[in-house]
């Protein structure tokens, strides 16, 4: 078997992929058009954010549209042209995937094990897609601690696939809205957990807080000088 030696220095030239979450309103569709050359595949409808710029989307309601998709993206020449993949929202096409395995599932509650295992396929298949970034949208998610404390960190269907959601992503990026000290709203990104909202830079390149700019953050990771 011939070994073929790659050097970590190289990475720079690789694709980004980010997993990013917040409250509705937030900016996480907003930020789409801050990608490099994207398109989108759209679960949610809720593009109207992105409507004043020409991005090109596909419009996803169903499994089989979501296998088209890939399929065009990996094998067409017309996606050649897409630097870029957005899926809004995971959380979503997971809730259809979900909604799918609950029709052919004689006990329902086995229908969660089976939307696990095909959404962390279906994850992992769009992730890997060669020679583009990726970028997943989810809903947030809120929980209390043992000490009353709120948690925040990204939904999915399903405890499982809850919990494993962010270890598929090298970046979990929380879309953030908090008032300055004039009171006045600023979204931001945060990169870094704090014990309440999950997040993480696998890379270690980003700044604690950056503006919502995807751009900017996947040159960063890349190690571009900007």
């Amino acid at each position: 078997m011939a070994i073929m030696l790659k050097n970590s220095a190289d990475m720079s030239t690789l694709k980004v992929n980010l997993l990013g979450y917040g409250q509705s309103g937030a900016g996480k569709t907003y930020a789409i058009r801050t990608m490099p050359n994207p398109v989108v595949l759209s679960a949610e409808g809720g593009l109207l954010s992105i409507s004043d710029v020409q991005i090109p989307f596909i419009e996803i309601k169903s499994m089989s549209e979501l296998m088209e998709a890939y399929q065009w993206l990996t094998q067409s020449e017309e996606a050649k042209q897409f630097d870029s993949v957005a899926i809004d929202s995971i959380s979503e096409i997971g809730e259809v995937c979900l909604s799918t395995e609950k029709k052919g599932a004689k006990d329902k509650r086995m229908a969660y094990g089976e939307m696990a295992d095909q959404i962390s396929e279906i994850i992992r298949n769009f992730r890997d897609i060669p020679g583009k970034h990726v970028y997943m949208t989810a809903k947030l998610e809120q929980a209390k601690d043992e000490l009353g404390r709120l948690l925040y960190y990204p939904s999915m269907p399903g405890n499982k696939t809850t919990q494993g959601l962010p270890y598929f992503f090298d970046q979990c990026l929380a879309f953030r809205v908090e008032k300055d000290q004039d009171g006045n709203e600023q979204r931001m990104i945060q990169t870094r957990s704090d014990g309440f909202w999950q997040a993480k830079d696998r890379g270690g390149r980003l700044d604690p807080w950056e503006y919502p700019d995807l751009g900017n953050i996947i040159n960063k990771i890349k190690g571009v000088k900007q």
